[in-house]
Order: C-alpha cells, then sequence, then structure tokens
C-alpha cells in the first residue's frame, strides 16, 4: 500500500511526531439553531534534516467544541498510517484531561461514569482506537496565547466551520506562508524561532 502523503517513512523506529490541533464552533452563544463546527491541525515530523509539515480539516454542520476537539485527535491519528511517537498539542482542556485522567477510569469501569452517562462516547471510544496504535504525549497550551501553530490550527478550525469543508486527509501545509505573512502584515511572532532538535520535538 502506498504511503499517505506526508508521513513518515514506513521502515525503522517509530518516528517522533508532533500535532498541533485546535477546534472551532460558530454560534455557541444562540439557542435553537445549528452550530457549524470545524477541527483542524498540523502535522509535522522531521527528517533529520527539513521539518514535514502537513494539514488536515473537517467540518460538521451542528455540533459542540467538545465533539470537535475530540475529532481534531481522531483525525489527526487515524491519518497516520504507521505507529508513531507522537506529540499532542491542543488548547482543549476537555481532550488533554479526557485522555490523560478520565478515559482511563472509564474503561475500566467498561465505558462508564460513577455518576451519569458519558458524554460523547462514540467520539472517545473511537478516539481511544486510534490512540492505542501510537505512543503519545498529550500536552495542553493556552489557547489563543500568542504561539503560532496553535494560532494556525486555530485558523485552519474556523475557516473548516465557515466553509463547511474538509481536506480529505493530509495535505501540503501552508503554515510557513502563513507565519511570514503574519510577521508582514500585522507584525506578528517576529521574535518566534523554532528550534529543531534531533529528536524531532519542535517547539
Amino acid at each position: 500500500m502506498p504511503e499517505a502523503p506526508g508521513n513518515p517513512p514506513s521502515e525503522g523506529p517509530r518516528a517522533d511526531v508532533v500535532i498541533h490541533a485546535d477546534e472551532s464552533c460558530l454560534g455557541n452563544q444562540f439557542t435553537g439553531r445549528a452550530n457549524p463546527g470545524g477541527a483542524a491541525g498540523l502535522v509535522e515530523f522531521w527528517t533529520g534534516d527539513r521539518w514535514i509539515r502537513r494539514d488536515y480539516w473537517e467540518a460538521a454542520p451542528d455540533t459542540t467544541n467538545n465533539r470537535m476537539a475530540i475529532q481534531s485527535a481522531i483525525a489527526g491519528l487515524s491519518g497516520l498510517t504507521r505507529p508513531c511517537r507522537v506529540r499532542f498539542v491542543s488548547d482543549s482542556q476537555y481532550l488533554v484531561k479526557g485522555m490523560e485522567e478520565w478515559l482511563p477510569g472509564w474503561k475500566a469501569r467498561g465505558w462508564k461514569r460513577k455518576r451519569g452517562a458519558i458524554e460523547n462516547l462514540e467520539l472517545w471510544q473511537a478516539l481511544d482506537r486510534e490512540a492505542e496504535r501510537h505512543e503519545i504525549r498529550w500536552e495542553w497550551v493556552r489557547g489563543h496565547d500568542g504561539h503560532p501553530k496553535n494560532e494556525y490550527a486555530n485558523d485552519l478550525a474556523v475557516r473548516a466551520a465557515r466553509e463547511q469543508d474538509s481536506s480529505g486527509g493530509f495535505r501540503e501545509s501552508g503554515f510557513e506562508d502563513w507565519l511570514e505573512k503574519q510577521r508582514e502584515e500585522k507584525d506578528r511572532y517576529l521574535d518566534y524561532f523554532e528550534f529543531t532538535p534531533p529528536g524531532g520535538v519542535s517547539d
């Protein structure tokens, strides 16, 4: 089977992959109407001399921020065609706490909470299946706090929500062009420096 565009090589030890993901849900302040949402991410891995970057995004016509946060992880992990060591960065505490703290207890109790039903159960179960293929470090970052990769993922998610568009898998990333435009037109991220350690884990 041919490798999907932008995936790490299929041979050798597990590759180190970083995914910066975000979600969007438009119209949360309104009731009685559909709230379109988007989920997106920036995928990157180090080849030894350069970063390979890919984008992905998905949309839903009526959803919530929490559902889109989980979907951002499902879409990013499912796009990896081989098991990897993944650093997954999100500004969703719901997602990060869910995977690090809540999910092990749910599974131990047969996918049940101590009290009440598990919200978005089918998505948590789908994410659990994808996560089992990989070694994942879940990392929370404060949203809209000046981190360019988080802001880029947010822009992708908002655009997906507005246009109700899906990437259909990984696409060539526009991060570098986006970053340059932010610097030239808005004087943003002028002091951002990207560290490229041999382990392949970026800032």
